[in-house]
């Protein structure tokens, strides 16, 4: 069994070393004197221009002194009043109240504030948000406020925001 087996690769091997590939080896010459690379040229290296650095007159960046914020005086004018109490409003993000209504009793316009499904009437004067936001204006459209926020420096800033009336059915 393993003679003949041995007998057919033996001939196998035979008959792919003849000189039969002659045409391929013709082709592929032909083929190769045809061919050319394509290669772009080179870019052009422009000469390299040293720009003086001159740091004298410049401040150390890692001076302690530098990285501490400037003392203002006055911050602004704005500040927060933090004697005051707090009103049932100003425990909740702006976020998270909703405005669904206005009514009008004596000439003054009380805004009708949703939170946590309880509502609360609010009008010109009265303080809600999370920062220190009094309310400035009282539409049928819209509550506007004036907050007090720190920016990066520790000044307090002034921020209108504006609170718009849900539509029914809106959550």
């Amino acid at each position: 069994m393993r003679r003949p087996a041995i007998l057919i690769c033996c001939i196998a091997l035979v008959a792919c070393s003849t000189d039969d590939h002659e045409e391929l080896r013709e082709w592929m010459a032909a083929v190769a004197l045809d061919a050319k690379a394509k290669i772009p040229p080179l870019p052009v290296v422009e000469a390299y221009e040293a720009v003086p650095y001159d740091v004298g007159n410049l401040l150390d960046p890692f001076k302690p002194a530098k990285m501490a914020p400037d003392e203002k005086k006055g911050g602004g004018g704005f500040k927060p009043d933090l004697d005051r109490p707090k009103e049932p409003l100003e425990l909740y993000p702006l976020e998270s109240l909703k405005y669904v209504g206005v009514m009008t009793r004596q000439k003054v316009s009380y805004a009708i504030v949703q939170v946590d499904g309880t509502l609360h009437q609010i009008k010109i004067g009265n303080y809600m948000g999370q920062n220190f936001g009094v309310v400035v204006d009282v539409s049928e459209s819209e509550i506007t406020l004036r907050e007090l926020i720190q920016d990066s420096a520790g000044d307090w800033v002034e921020r209108t925001s504006t609170l718009l009336l849900q539509e029914k059915g809106a959550k």
